[in-house]
C-alpha cells in the first residue's frame, strides 16, 4: 500500500509500449521502489526497469482497465488481488520460472487473498496508523481520535491521507463496526464522525515523509514506514497504532496479462525474492517484507524499530481488510465521495 508520490522515481511518459528486449515496465506505488535495487538488477542482468507511480489502488486498477498502458508488473494491495484475478488483469504464474519462490516466509505462501501465491509475490507490508509529533500533541497517539475527534492542539494541523478503503474503515472501526460491512447503521455513524471531523484537518494530501520531517503537518493518518522515515529526519514525531482498530496491508507484484516483457519479468519476480534484494526493498521504504532471511540483510534500526515491530498489546487491533462486496465498496464510494465535497 504504500507510498507517496517520489520525485526519484523514473516515470513513462507515453502508452502503448511496445516489447524491446533488456526493458521491463513496472508500475508501483510512488516513492516505494529502491533505486539502489534496480541498478543491482541492470547490473546483473541488463535489464533496465523503468517504473511508473500511481497514488491509489482505484488509480491503478482504472489504469490497466483502460488498456494501452504498457506496463509489465504492477503491485496491488491485498485486498485488491482478487479483483484483479476475477478481471483477467493479472496472469497465474509460472512457479517453475522462479527458482527463489520457496523464499517466501511460510506466513505469507498461503494467504487469503492469493491460496497459495498463484498469482503474486510478496513486495512489502505493514500497517496504517497514526503519525503525530510529539512536541505538539503529548496525548494518546493509538487512538483514531487523532484525526476523529481532533485534540485542540491538532486542529488546523493534520493531515489525513486520501486513501478511501483505509480512511473509511478506520472509521468504522472507531465506531464499533467492522471492515466492508453493509450495516447502514454503523455506516451512518463513520460517515458522520468523518464530516463532523473534517473542518479539523488542513489537508487530505500525500507526502507525508516530508511535511512530517519538516513540521508542516503535526500529525496525519499515514503508513508505517513513511512514519519512520519521517521520524528518523524528525525525532519528535512517533507513531500510534488504534486501538479500536487499524489496516494491515501487504502489496504484492503480480504479472499482467498483457506484459510484453515477459521473460524480464520472471527475472525480476525471482530477483527480488532473494533475501539481500528483499532487504534492499525494505531498506529503502522502511517497511517489512516477506521473504525468509531477509532479516540478516535489515538495517539494524529496523530490527527494533517501533513503526515495523508491532507493540504486543496492539497486534488484536491490526485487520487485514477483505475484499469487499460490491454493495459494501459501493457504500464506502459513497461515503468517500460524501467527504470530498
Amino acid at each position: 500500500m504504500k507510498r507517496l508520490l517520489s520525485a526519484t522515481a523514473l516515470l513513462l511518459c507515453g502508452t502503448g509500449l511496445a516489447h524491446a528486449e533488456g526493458v521491463l515496465q513496472l508500475y508501483n506505488w510512488g516513492n516505494y521502489t529502491s533505486p539502489e535495487l534496480l541498478a543491482k538488477f541492470e547490473k546483473e542482468t541488463g535489464i533496465k526497469v523503468t517504473v511508473t507511480d500511481y497514488d491509489s489502488n482505484d488509480t491503478a486498477l482504472a489504469k490497466i482497465e483502460a488498456g494501452g498502458h504498457g506496463f509489465d508488473l504492477v503491485v496491488p494491495s491485498a485486498n485488491y488481488v482478487p479483483i484483479w484475478v476475477e478481471k483477467g488483469l493479472v496472469t497465474e504464474l509460472d512457479q517453475s520460472k522462479l527458482p527463489h519462490f520457496g523464499n517466501i516466509a511460510p506466513e505469507w505462501q498461503n494467504v487469503d487473498w492469493d491460496p497459495g501465491r498463484k498469482h503474486s509475490i510478496p513486495w512489502q507490508w505493514g500497517s496504517v496508523g497514526m503519525a503525530v509529533n510529539t512536541k505538539v500533541y503529548g496525548g494518546d497517539i493509538n487512538t483514531s481520535a487523532v484525526f476523529l475527534d481532533v485534540p485542540d492542539e491538532l486542529k488546523g494541523k493534520i493531515n489525513v491521507v486520501p486513501e478511501m478503503n483505509d480512511v473509511v474503515n478506520l472509521a468504522i472501526w472507531y465506531v464499533g463496526g467492522e471492515a466492508c460491512t453493509e450495516d447502514t447503521e454503523v455506516l451512518k455513524k463513520a460517515r458522520d464522525a468523518l464530516l463532523a471531523a473534517k473542518p479539523d484537518w488542513l489537508s487530505m494530501d500525500y507526502g507525508a515523509t516530508e511535511r512530517l520531517s519538516n513540521n508542516d503537518w503535526a500529525a496525519s493518518v499515514n503508513w508505517n514506514g513513511s512514519t519512520m522515515r519521517a521520524r528518523l529526519a524528525n525525532p519528535d514525531v512517533k507513531y500510534g497504532y488504534p486501538k479500536e482498530g487499524y489496516t494491515l496491508f501487504m502489496d504484492s507484484v503480480a504479472l499482467l496479462s498483457d506484459a510484453k516483457n515477459v521473460d524480464e519479468a520472471y527475472k525480476f519476480l525471482d530477483f527480488i525474492m532473494m533475501p539481500e534484494n528483499a532487504a534492499m526493498i525494505s531498506a529503502f521504504a522502511r517497511y517489512a517484507n516477506g521473504i525468509t532471511g531477509s532479516d540478516a540483510f535489515m538495517p539494524e534500526d529496523m530490527k527494533t524499530a517501533p513503526e515495523v515491530m508491532i507493540p504486543e498489546e496492539f497486534k488484536a487491533s491490526g485487520h487485514f481488510l477483505p475484499t469487499c462486496s460490491p454493495k459494501a465498496q459501493e457504500y464506502l464510494t459513497a461515503i468517500w465521495t460524501e467527504l470530498q465535497k
